[in-house]
């Protein structure tokens, strides 16, 4: 069965002009920019850690245990990926789950003593590797960035969130 998905596109071959969207042009760099700019992130050195499993050593360095699923929350993270992670840094012993002490349903991960040394060593190095691709742009072009990402954020939070849930 095929299905016609453009009944509203001119016979004449001017289909182009029809798909001629608001801001076209933006939607496209950003999405190339997302993209280029995860994949950008994941390349990590020899022995680094992916922006999620540094932001998951971060987390737990800084606030101590949490619950997976409030830590995912708080990362962004999907259920899915939050799992994955926890998975393979337990896998290489730099954290452990444990009983939530009060709450039976309720697993919490913590940092090994593997975990926090690597947390110590690793930290602030990746993250001011990473945070090294902002000094392409000067000080005002990082606060005009900064502003208009918090602006696309908040709309996305406040107006989209029924497309991001997972």
């Amino acid at each position: 069965m095929s299905i016609d998905v453009s009944p509203d596109l001119p016979p004449d071959g001017d289909d182009v002009a029809a798909l001629d969207i608001s801001h076209r042009e933006l939607l496209d760099l950003s999405a190339r920019f997302s993209r280029l700019f995860l994949k950008w992130l994941d390349a990590c050195p020899e022995g680094g850690f992916t922006y999620p499993r540094l932001r998951v050593l971060e987390a737990l360095h800084c606030q101590g245990p949490a619950k997976m699923k409030s830590l995912a929350d708080a990362l962004g993270l999907s259920a899915r990926n939050m799992t994955a992670v926890a998975d393979s840094l337990e896998h290489e012993g730099l954290l452990r789950r444990v009983a939530h002490p009060t709450d039976r349903r309720a697993t919490l991960l913590e940092l090994t003593e593997d975990g926090l040394a690597a947390a110590d060593r690793s930290l602030v190095p990746r993250l001011a590797e990473i945070s090294r691709l902002f000094d392409e742009l000067s000080p005002e072009t990082q606060n005009s960035l900064r502003g208009t990402l918090a602006t696309l954020v908040a709309a996305m939070e406040s107006g989209c969130s029924h497309q991001v849930e997972s």
